[in-house]
């Protein structure tokens, strides 16, 4: 079983405190992914699942067992680096069965999994070549393999596609998401890419300065942003905020007054004392429009990239504030040329003083398509 629970977990550098009381339940067969910015803690965090680093409080239980200080190869735990880590005299085979070997495993064991494994990640064919001879999505491949003859109940991935171009990472993504099917094992992925995030994971787990801001589904966090930080980091390009000023509560919502003039009724479910406070209105490239809406922004295109499917506006507000849009590939729009730009209240996110979201009456399992086609073509 690979259940992982940690509980109020801390890690501290003498007086710095990176983890600063992680608590997370990550289920049999999930797929999680933790994403956040350099510096946030995602890795130590893995490194503190598989033992590699110590950690400074609280408790972590891998299958029900409380790990806290058993050695990485007791933990029953197989983790893939940034680094394929091969040994370049060894062939792929060797590569694969290194940790059987070490572990002492009869030869028929041995040729069994390293062929399973081969035939599960498609490097039946190269399993006498040596790494120098593969490409580099190949070498990922055999470094999973490696972790796969081990048959952990958990496997980590510590930002394995990073190494990659483009066009392998995407391949590569598609790989793991049909070896997670293939396997129905528990895995834990790391990452700054939130595309890799939303495309990979059943749940996210974002971290921010050694604490955890939001899990959830790639929708859930797409469309149910809990605070300015996730709403921001979640989504390429990233959403855009406006300082709004609150006119008054309704039935409907929450009315807001915009910088550039006009005045929305975001659906969203109040609160008492927001009348005359200052609040933030998100609004994501992708909900931006040419078409008539229920208030108009005059923008002033800088940049104008064409992408094809779609055209990426790079622009600034009157008050000189950034504002991106992701508009048609067609769509009549010209650098330096200002260009109205309308939105929809029922598209708009609004947050308190403090950054945090006032809730949204947004059925997910309606929501169609998702926006990850988006994101990805504006990347």
């Amino acid at each position: 079983m690979g259940h992982v629970e940690l509980k109020n977990v801390r890690k501290s550098y003498s007086s710095l405190e990176v983890i600063k009381g992680v608590s997370l339940q990550i289920e049999d067969g999930e797929f999680v992914v933790f994403v956040g910015p350099s510096g946030c803690g995602k890795s130590t965090l893995l490194r503190m699942i598989a033992g590699l680093e110590e950690i400074t409080a609280g408790d972590i239980d891998i299958a029900g067992v409380k790990v806290n200080n058993l050695p990485p190869v007791k933990r029953g735990i197989s983790m893939v680096f940034q680094s394929y880590a091969l040994y370049p005299h060894m062939s792929v085979f060797e590569n694969i069965a290194f940790p059987l070997r070490v572990e002492k495993r009869p030869q028929p064991e041995v040729e069994q999994r390293v062929h399973k494994a081969a035939d599960i990640l498609k490097l039946r064919d190269r399993l006498h070549h040596r790494p120098g001879e593969l490409s580099g999505g190949q070498r990922q491949r055999v470094a999973i393999g490696r972790a796969i003859v081990r048959d952990p109940s958990v496997f980590l991935f510590d930002e394995p596609l990073s190494n990659l171009d483009a066009a392998l990472r995407a391949e590569m993504r598609v790989e793991l998401n049909r070896l997670h099917s293939d396997l129905k094992s528990t895995m834990i992925f790391v990452t700054h890419d939130q595309v890799e995030a939303m495309t990979m994971a059943d749940r996210i787990v974002v971290l921010n300065d050694g604490v955890i801001s939001q899990v959830g589904s790639p929708l859930e966090l797409y469309h149910k942003p809990q605070n300015t930080f996730v709403a921001a980091f979640i989504g390429n390009p990233k959403m855009n905020f406006l300082s709004v000023k609150c006119t008054g509560v309704t039935d409907k919502g929450v009315k807001v007054q915009l910088p550039t003039g006009g005045e929305l009724t975001v659906p969203v479910a109040p609160r008492d004392g927001l009348e005359g406070q200052t609040l933030t209105l998100g609004i994501r490239p992708e909900h931006c429009h040419l078409e008539k809406g229920d208030v108009t922004v005059d923008v002033q295109p800088s940049v104008v990239e064409r992408l094809g499917l779609h055209t990426v506006v790079y622009a600034a507000l009157k008050d000189g504030s950034n504002f991106t849009c992701i508009l048609p590939g067609s769509a009549p729009v010209k650098s330096d040329t200002t260009t109205p730009i309308s939105i929809n209240a029922s598209d708009c996110h609004l947050f308190d003083a403090n950054g945090q979201a006032l809730e949204r009456d947004v059925a997910l399992e309606e929501i169609d398509p998702p926006v990850l086609a988006q994101s990805e073509a504006a990347n």
